[in-house]
C-alpha cells in the first residue's frame, strides 16, 4: 500500500491550493449592478438601461376616492408602466416620471357642428350644435410611447395613465373638475405604497409598486401639462416635481377674457362642453349618464356662453385657487406667441408659485403652442428633485428666456420674469383716424374722440396693414432710433361709448411696418393682445347692458411678453371690436367711439421712461 509521507501531503496540499487560485482567477468577475450616473448634475444615458427590448412593460388600474360614472363604486384609473429590467432582476428602485392625458384613447372628429356657432348676436341663445362620439383606440398594456426613449435610459421608470372618462379608465371628463386633481393623486398614492392597484378594472388581485424609490416628477404639454399642476394642487406627498408646458391653468383664462366670449387660437366656437365631447373615450355604457349629469347639466348650467361672466362654474376650474397645498418643485414652460393657451397661463401660476416660496423657474420662447425647455434644463430639475443629487438647481436663474431669432436650445438667463429693471412707461393717444394717430409720451388735452365701426369680416391683420379704415383706431410711436425692451404685460385703461347695448373690445400691440415672416416670434408682427367686455367695466362678475352713447371707463391687461422691438421699426396700439379669430361674429355696425384724452397704454419697459424716451427721440 502507497503511504503519504508528510512531505507528500505538504506538496499535494500546495498544488490543491495553486489549482483553487488559478481557478477562481479565471472565473469572469461578478457583473456590477446598474445605478443611475451622474455628470455635471444630469442623469447620463446607461447603457444597461438603455435596452428597449428588455424593458418591463405592464399595465393596471389604481382605485380613487370618486364615483363619476354613476356606478355606486370608486372609479378606476387606467395606469401603464415602462421600466429597466434591472428594476425587476436586481431590485432596482428608481424614481417615476409620470404622464397623464385625456388624449391617449382618441379624440372626436372635427366634424360639422362640434363647435359653437358664433355667428350671432351678443347676448343672444346661440343655436345648438352635435355632439359626435370618440371611438376608442389603442391597445393594452401601452398606453403611450411619450417621454420612455428620453427618461427611461437615464435611470428613471416611466409611468401612463388615461384621465377620468377617456380610455379605459372609469369615471366622467369633467375638464378641470376635482376629480382630474384626484385621480393622478391616486396614482401617485400607489407609486408611494399607500394604496394597491390592481390587476383588472373590477377584480381584487393586487399589484404593488415594489420597484418605486418613492419619488415623482410629472409633465406634459396643454391638457397633458395641466393634469401636473391639477395633481399639485393636492399636496399628494411623494409628487416632489412638475414641469408642465404650455398648461391651461384656468379654463375662464381660456374660453374668456375680462368677461367677454373668447375663444381659443384655432378653434373658433370651442368651448368646455366641445372639449369634453372631443375627449370622451370612456365606456360607451357610461357616456350617457356622464352627458347627463356632466355636460347637459353642471357645464350647461354653470359655463354662461350668454354674458361670458365668471362665476363658481369657472372659479372651480382655476387652478390658482387650488394653490394652498402645493409644495412641488416647479419649472414652467411657455411660448409668447402661443394664441391657443395664452402665455398668461403660466405666469399667474408662477408667480403664485415664487410668492409661496416654493423652487419655481420659468422658460418662455418666441414660438406658439407648446415646446418644452431643453433636455438639460428638464434633466437638471428632475435629478435635484427625484434623484436627489444636489446640483445647485436652486441657484441657477429664474427666468430662461429665447430670444429673437436665436436657437431655442440657446435661452437668455435672467433675474426674473418679468425683467426686474422693466418699470411702467405710460403712453398717450393723438387723433389720426381713419388713419394712424401717435403714441406719445406726453398726454394732450381737449381732443374729443374717435370712432370705429365694428365689422368682423376684416381680420385683425388686415386691418393692422390697412392704411386708412373706418373698422379700427390705431396709434403709433414715432420709428424707434433705438431698440425697445418690453418685458411683463401692457396695460389699457379706456374710456368709450357703444352704440349698442353689447360690443366685443379687441386690442392689439404690433410692430410696424408690416413685414410677413420678419422674425422666430413676430411671423406676422403681432407683439401682444388683449380682449374685453366693456359691460363688465365695473365687475367681472356680473355684466350690466350699456347705456348706448354713454362713455364708461375700464382697465384691463394685456398678453404678457418679453420682446425687443428693433430700431428702425414703429410700436402700434390698435383698437378694433369683433376680432375675426377669436370673438363672437355679431351684425357689422356697431360703433365705438373712444375718449381719447381718458385713454393710455402703460408699457413694462426695460430701462422704463428714460430707455422709451431716447429711443422715440421724446
Amino acid at each position: 500500500m502507497y503511504k503519504l509521507t508528510q512531505a507528500r501531503i505538504a506538496l499535494l496540499l500546495s498544488a490543491m491550493l495553486l489549482i483553487t487560485a488559478v481557478s477562481a482567477f479565471a472565473q469572469p468577475a461578478a457583473a456590477e449592478k446598474a445605478v443611475p450616473v451622474f455628470e455635471d448634475g444630469e442623469a447620463q444615458v446607461v447603457p444597461a438601461f438603455n435596452t428597449p427590448d428588455k424593458w418591463i412593460r405592464h399595465d393596471l388600474w389604481v382605485e380613487t376616492s370618486f364615483d363619476t360614472d354613476g356606478d355606486g363604486k370608486p372609479d378606476r384609473m387606467h395606469v401603464s408602466v415602462t421600466r429597466p429590467y434591472q428594476t425587476e432582476t436586481e431590485g432596482l428602485k428608481l424614481p417615476v416620471v409620470y404622464v397623464s392625458s385625456p388624449y391617449f384613447a382618441g379624440t372626436a372628429p372635427f366634424s360639422n357642428g362640434l363647435f359653437w356657432d358664433v355667428r350671432h348676436e351678443l347676448g343672444a341663445t346661440p343655436p345648438p350644435r352635435s355632439h359626435p362620439e370618440v371611438k376608442r383606440v389603442g391597445e393594452r398594456p401601452i398606453i403611450s410611447n411619450s417621454h420612455i426613449s428620453t427618461w427611461v435610459p437615464r435611470g428613471y421608470i416611466v409611468v401612463h395613465s388615461s384621465s377620468p372618462g377617456t380610455g379605459l379608465s372609469q369615471g366622467a371628463p369633467t375638464v378641470g373638475g376635482d376629480n382630474e386633481s384626484l385621480a393622478p393623486k391616486a396614482v401617485i398614492d400607489w407609486l408611494c405604497g399607500r394604496i394597491p392597484g390592481y390587476t383588472t378594472p373590477d377584480g381584487e388581485e393586487t399589484v404593488e409598486a415594489y420597484w418605486s424609490a418613492g419619488k415623482v416628477g410629472m409633465t406634459g404639454t396643454s391638457y397633458n401639462g395641466t393634469l401636473p399642476l391639477a395633481a399639485a394642487t393636492t399636496g399628494v406627498e411623494g409628487l416632489e416635481a412638475i414641469i408642465p408646458i404650455a398648461p391651461n391653468t384656468s379654463y375662464y383664462h381660456y374660453y374668456r377674457s375680462n368677461g367677454l366670449i373668447r375663444h381659443p387660437g384655432g378653434y373658433l366656437g370651442e368651448d368646455i362642453d366641445v372639449l369634453y365631447d372631443f375627449i370622451h373615450s370612456g365606456d360607451e355604457s357610461k357616456r350617457a349618464y356622464n352627458n347627463a349629469t356632466v355636460r347637459d347639466k353642471e357645464m350647461a348650467e354653470g359655463m354662461d356662453r350668454i354674458t361670458g361672466d365668471y362665476n363658481d362654474f369657472w372659479a372651480s376650474r382655476d387652478y390658482l385657487n387650488d394653490l394652498g397645498p402645493m409644495k412641488a418643485a416647479l419649472l414652467m414652460s411657455h411660448g409668447f406667441n402661443d394664441w391657443n393657451v395664452m402665455p398668461e397661463h403660466s405666469f399667474r401660476i408662477y408667480e403664485a408659485a415664487r410668492e409661496k416660496g416654493l423652487p419655481a423657474q420659468i422658460f418662455y420662447h418666441q414660438g406658439g403652442h407648446g415646446g418644452p425647455p431643453p433636455l438639460s434644463m428638464m434633466n437638471r430639475w428632475f435629478t435635484r428633485y427625484l434623484h436627489g443629487v444636489e446640483n445647485g438647481v436652486e441657484e441657477d436663474p429664474r427666468a430662461w428666456i429665447v430670444r429673437e431669432g436665436d436657437d431655442r436650445e440657446n435661452p437668455t438667463p435672467y433675474e426674473d420674469y418679468p425683467n426686474p429693471a422693466a418699470t411702467p412707461v405710460a403712453l398717450y393717444l393723438e387723433a389720426g383716424a381713419p388713419g394712424r394717430g401717435r403714441l406719445s409720451l406726453r398726454p394732450v388735452s381737449g381732443q374729443g374722440t374717435e370712432t370705429l365701426v365694428d365689422n368682423f369680416s376684416f381680420s385683425g391683420t388686415a386691418l393692422a396693414q390697412a392704411e386708412f379704415t373706418n373698422h379700427r383706431l390705431l396709434y403709433v410711436t414715432p420709428e424707434l432710433q433705438e431698440a425697445v425692451h418690453i418685458s411683463g404685460k401692457p396695460r389699457l385703461t379706456i374710456r368709450l361709448a357703444s352704440s349698442k347695448p353689447a360690443a366685443n373690445l379687441s386690442v392689439w400691440l404690433v410692430a410696424l411696418p408690416w413685414e410677413e415672416g420678419r422674425g422666430a416670434k413676430i411671423t406676422d408682427n403681432i407683439i401682444t393682445r388683449g380682449w374685453a367686455d366693456p359691460q363688465n367695466y365695473r365687475s367681472l362678475t356680473e355684466s350690466e347692458p350699456l347705456e348706448p352713447g354713454k362713455f364708461y371707463e375700464l382697465t384691463f391687461e394685456l398678453q404678457p411678453d418679453d420682446q425687443v422691438i428693433p430700431a428702425g421699426q414703429q410700436i402700434g396700439l390698435m383698437v378694433f371690436s369683433s376680432d375675426r379669430d377669436f370673438t363672437l361674429w355679431p351684425d357689422p355696425g356697431t360703433a365705438l367711439s373712444v375718449d381719447l384724452d381718458a385713454t393710455k397704454l402703460v408699457l413694462p419697459v426695460v430701462g422704463g421712461v428714460e430707455a422709451f424716451g431716447k429711443a422715440v427721440g421724446e
